[in-house]
This record gives structure tokens, sequence and C-alpha cells, in this order.
């Protein structure tokens, strides 16, 4: 299963490298193929190197502006750079049969918005995860939760995503309700 994983490119605290950590090496394990925007840096990298030491497969979408900093990709890797943003986010989506959101700054919220506004229309089919370390998304999930209750969004909020903690939470998730489509 090929697996998008939205998430900051930063050096960020262990707390979060250890999710990442953790999520990347059960991708690897599980045998699915990482999904994610290339970089080389960050918490990007301490996921990829997780899947990769793993066994698991990546496929890299960056952008042309990103380039420098994406990670060299080895066959049977892939590496794609799209045009713009834009592009970017459409390729990591058409390439996915889910979706998990971790932490991350303004970036990762506008690709979060994305894929939940293309599922609320029934555009991206697979599920979506947002794995909320050390409770980084009690504040957008209690948003959700209100714009679910006062209507403003035309499906319930638990077809949209699911919220979990942990990220053996997100792949039991993930296998429970993705698609068969490739």
């Amino acid at each position: 299963m090929n697996i998008c994983v939205f998430l900051s490119a930063s050096d960020l605290d262990e707390r979060y490298t250890r999710a990442a950590q953790q999520l990347g090496r059960l991708i690897g394990e599980q045998g699915h193929t990482l999904v994610w925007g290339a970089s080389d840096v960050g918490l990007m990298k301490v996921l990829a190197d997780a899947v990769d030491s793993a066994g698991g497969r990546l496929v890299g979408i960056s952008v042309g502006f990103l380039a420098a900093k994406a990670r060299q990709l080895q066959s049977p890797n892939e590496l794609i750079v799209g045009a713009d943003l834009a592009e970017r986010k459409a390729t990591l989506l058409t390439r996915s049969d889910a979706v998990v959101i971790m932490v991350g700054g303004s970036g990762t919220l506008d690709e979060a918005t994305d894929v939940l506004e293309l599922r609320k229309h029934g555009i991206y089919d697979g599920p979506v995860v947002v794995l909320n370390t050390d409770g980084f998304y009690d504040g957008l999930q209690q948003q959700f939760a209100r714009m679910d209750a006062e209507g403003f969004l035309p499906v319930p909020l638990a077809q949209l995503c699911t919220f979990v903690d942990q990220p053996e939470e997100a792949l039991a998730v993930i296998e429970q309700h993705a698609p068969t489509r490739r």
C-alpha cells in the first residue's frame, strides 16, 4: 500500500522525532511504500530513514524550488519533481492509497485541509489519519468537532478523518479502511 505522510521538514523535539521513527519503521516492516515530500532534512528525513532501514520503498514528490533539499533516491525508489506546490500536492495524493498527517507548520496544514476537502467531495477515497502526537492537533480536532456539530461539514467528521495518538493506531486505521486500488 502507498501511504502518503504530510509532516514537517524541520528539526524538532525528540517526542516528534520518535513518532516519525516509529511510523516509518512500521511502514517499512509491513511492506508499505512511503509517499512523502522528498525532503532529506528534519522530520521528513527521520521518517524516510526509518522506512528505508526497515525495508520499505520510498516515493518522493518534490517541487522545483525545493529540489536541492530532496533526498537522492536509488531504484527501486522514485523521485518526482513537480512544477509547483499544487502539482506536488496532486501527485502526492494521486500516488497514495492513504494519508497520515503528522506534526507540521503551515505547509502541512495546507496539505491536510486540501485532502480533507477532497474527501468531503468524494474525490479522494483513501483513509486520512491525523497522528495527534503529544496533543499537537487538539485545537484542530476541537475546531473540526465544532464545524461538525454546527453543520458546517456536509459529511460527518468521522467520515473525513480519524484522530489517533500513536503511530500503531494510524497504521491500524489505514489497514482497516484502505481501498484496494493498487
